[in-house]
């Protein structure tokens, strides 16, 4: 997990182009989903994170975005039912 106040933009840029950065999630929430979720974008800097893996988040305790991973959600939801 990465906070994205401790990287700079050009550092974000280039982990993203790389694949070391593929989903976001809020710290406060536990919530994490793509980094092209529109209700993610508004979220406050100093609360958001990135992750490398889906594997990561659901590690770190964090539920998947109920907007733009529908699919995980549902699952995950189901999950946390039993």
């Amino acid at each position: 997990m990465l906070l994205h106040s401790a990287t700079g933009s050009q550092t974000f840029k280039s982990l993203v182009r790389n694949g070391a950065i593929v989903l976001a999630g809020n710290r406060l929430l536990k919530i994490y989903g793509s980094l092209h979720c529109a209700t993610g974008k508004r979220m406050k800097v100093r609360n958001r994170v990135f992750f490398a893996t889906e594997e990561e988040a659901l590690r770190l305790g964090y539920r998947p975005c109920g907007h733009c991973m529908r699919t995980a959600y549902a699952h995950w939801k189901l999950q946390t039912k039993k």
